[in-house]
């Protein structure tokens, strides 16, 4: 699921939602109540649970050759083995957002300090994995993330980690 021009997406496992009110995330690392959402290019990065710790990485401009052909393809995505049943059992929903009253924040989310109303009621992702692989993303599963995520922090391709204290530990 990806936005339409003029849109966001928020990701949510409640299709219940009617009103989006801007909130400090219990994660938050900056001050301000905000409506979290994403745009086309991000929106992989939210199709799992929410709870669902995972490492990405993928090619960017500035990617070497050699970090390339360790990386294997354009855009990765894994996830400990742990997680894999969540995966194929969660029922995750994306909400369509209007872009209008949103501004960037950092370099992969929008926010807005109002409330928003979707612009239609939740609709269900589908299946995570089929997600992945219709968007051409590899999804690895992995025993730990850590030891892919010191070597893609420490390389030259672009990179997002999401829910990494929710890992298994480091060894």
């Amino acid at each position: 699921m990806r936005p339409e021009p003029g849109q966001v997406l928020h990701f949510s496992e409640d299709p219940t939602i009617t009103r989006f009110v801007p909130h400090v995330a219990p994660t938050a690392k900056q001050p301000g109540a905000y409506v979290w959402a994403v745009g086309f290019d991000r929106a992989p990065d939210y199709w799992f649970p929410r709870q669902c710790p995972r490492a990405m990485a993928w090619v960017g401009p500035d990617t070497t050759e050699a970090d390339r052909r360790w990386l294997g393809a354009p855009r990765v995505h894994a996830v400990e083995f742990a997680w894999l049943a969540r995966i194929q059992s969660t029922t995750l929903f994306g909400y369509r957002l209007p872009a209008a009253p949103f501004r960037p924040l950092f370099d992969h989310a929008v926010v807005a300090t109002e409330p928003v109303e979707p612009l239609g009621p939740a609709e269900p992702v589908g299946d995570l994995l089929a997600a992945h692989a219709d968007a051409d993303i590899e999804l690895r599963l992995m025993t730990h993330l850590w030891g892919f995520w010191d070597r893609v922090i420490a390389s030259t391709l672009e990179f997002s980690g999401i829910r990494l204290a929710n890992a298994s530990p480091r060894r």
